[in-house]
């Protein structure tokens, strides 16, 4: 009898260890991971995310695979990792678009980017420009800010289009500065940009990385950058945020990474104590700061309270200037 319950002892003990195995991940990962981009490849998205995949393939010693489904501004990707299993090897690197600013601007999305996606770390983020076409007569946001508010009404600002993150931070301005500057959306960033150079229109609110080459033979002109502080890629471009009463004022494009809810915390732990380690190594580091991206690399926890803030801010702003998203 005695022997009898030393064996279910033991079988009991050892099961408890092969779950307790199981459940803290210490098989995973077994298999390739994919890494789901909502964006057509070559993008700043993209390019993030095969600089960060590759680097955690080394480190995990498994494959890690990046896979692209664009569309419907990011809400096709998105969806496809909240609908896939939640077994630690699907994963979204995402911006801000398909996660906050397209909800918060009445996005008819399938998934609910609160509760289907669950964030793991914040890789990095990069500034938006508000960048002029050199027949503007300002060098820098406050002169266009004097120009604009003796000219109500002149002056237009393109974006990629209604619902971007760009219009955010262009009827934000309008609001804080009290401006009277035109929306003006484009299907995308590139034809809002090459608008902009032609002097079709003004001004252009779009990401940095593909404006840096233009503002170095003077084809365009940088007057701020959109982030709370400068950026280390444009260090003499001074930021929104330093002009007096603006200092809340802050849009970027952020590049985070998710996960689809209900995988197993000790996986997302892992992930995020490698993602911080990734973005502070050197040679990552630099490649991203010379794509206009500011490494972060943060917990789950502070991702979450970011995504908060990020929430809170462009829900507000959204309803006071009535933005909406294409259909």
């Amino acid at each position: 009898m005695k022997m009898i319950t030393l064996v279910k002892f033991i079988a009991i003990f050892i099961s408890s260890l092969l779950i307790l195995n199981t459940a803290f991940g210490a098989s995973w990962p077994d298999k390739p991971i994919k890494i789901i981009v909502p964006y057509p490849p070559g993008g700043g998205v993209d390019a993030v995310a095969r600089t960060y995949a590759q680097r955690l393939g080394e480190m995990l010693n498994v494959n890690v695979i990046v896979e692209n489904k664009a569309g419907a501004s990011g809400a096709i990707g998105a969806d496809f990792v909240a609908k896939s299993t939640p077994d630690g090897y699907t994963f979204l690197i995402a911006s801000p678009a398909e996660v906050v600013v397209g909800p918060s601007a009445g996005q008819k999305v399938p998934y609910n980017p609160k509760t289907d996606l669950t964030p793991i770390s914040l890789i990095g983020e990069t500034p938006l420009v508000i960048a002029a076409h050199p027949s503007v007569p300002a060098k820098n946001i406050s002169e266009f800010i004097a120009l604009a508010k003796v000219n109500p009404g002149k002056y237009s600002y393109g974006t990629p289009g209604n619902g971007s993150s760009m219009q955010f931070a262009g009827e934000s301005l309008n609001a804080i500065a009290g401006l009277d500057v035109l929306h003006i959306p484009y299907k995308g960033a590139a034809p809002a940009l090459a608008d902009a150079l032609g002097g079709q229109i003004p001004i252009a609110i779009v990401g940095m990385p593909p404006t840096i080459a233009h503002a170095k033979t003077g084809k365009i002109t940088i007057l701020a950058v959109t982030s709370e502080k400068r950026s280390s890629a444009m260090p003499d471009v001074m930021a929104v945020a330093e002009l007096p009463g603006m200092k809340a004022y802050r849009f970027t494009n952020w590049m985070g990474l998710f996960a689809p809810s209900k995988t197993p915390s000790d996986i997302l732990s892992k992930l995020a104590i490698s993602t911080a380690k990734i973005v502070r190594e050197p040679l990552i580091r630099e490649k991203l700061l010379s794509l206009g991206v500011e490494p972060i690399g943060n917990s789950p926890r502070e991702f979450s309270e970011f995504l908060k803030q990020e929430y809170s801010t462009y829900s507000k702003i959204a309803g006071e200037r009535n933005i909406k998203a294409s259909d």
